[in-house]
């Protein structure tokens, strides 16, 4: 049986109290199950261990995170939950260092990682229209694509050796929300990359 591991990483606001990121979530973790695997998910809004959260990354075969994109990046919550399970991970459990050896300390930055055999998937949540991203004329994104943007999340999970999944992503869901067909993309995305 194969086994997943998905974050959710909304960080409740006034505005924004994480419905959709938790539908989103709820809605992988069924259809994952539905194909087979087992499930173990976090939440940042509970109480979690770091040596526990590693403990699940190695145990999963795919990690998903599900997040809202905040001031163009990730919650506060979720970079705390980063800073502190990654770099509990970062000695002989999700990599051994950095990669680099004694014999050449200017090569391989960032090749130390043990998770080859895990991949990983971004799913997202966006306030901004799909269509501000891979537009040179549009103002704030230039061209740039959404896995652009997420470029350092990225980084994070090839620094453990992890292998991405396409990533999805809602986009305007608050200002012209398409929640179900969302919904169904969505599932068109799962049954794409999960059968």
């Amino acid at each position: 049986m194969k086994k997943a591991l998905i974050i959710n990483a909304h960080q409740e606001y006034p505005f924004a109290k994480g419905e959709l990121n938790h539908e989103i979530a709820k809605r992988i973790g069924e259809h994952l199950k539905n194909v087979g695997y087992e499930i173990k998910t976090t939440t940042m809004k509970d109480d979690w261990d770091a040596d526990e959260e590693v403990d699940k990354h190695t145990w999963a075969d795919v990690v998903i995170l599900q997040s809202p994109t905040n001031w163009m990046g990730l919650p506060w919550s979720f970079k705390k939950y980063m800073d502190e399970v990654y770099t509990a991970g970062m000695f002989g459990k999700m990599s051994q260092n950095d990669g680099r050896t004694a014999e050449s300390p200017k090569k391989n930055y960032g090749s130390g990682g043990l998770m080859q055999d895990t991949q990983y998937m971004l799913s997202l949540t966006f306030n901004a229209p799909e269509e501000s991203f891979n537009d040179e004329k549009e103002f704030l994104f230039a061209g740039k694509s959404v896995d652009d943007l997420y470029f350092p999340q990225h980084m994070n999970f090839k620094f453990f050796g992890m292998k991405p999944i396409p990533t999805f992503a809602c986009f305007d869901v608050m200002k012209n929300p398409n929640i179900e067909s969302d919904f169904k993309r969505l599932q068109k995305h799962l049954e794409e990359n999960f059968g």
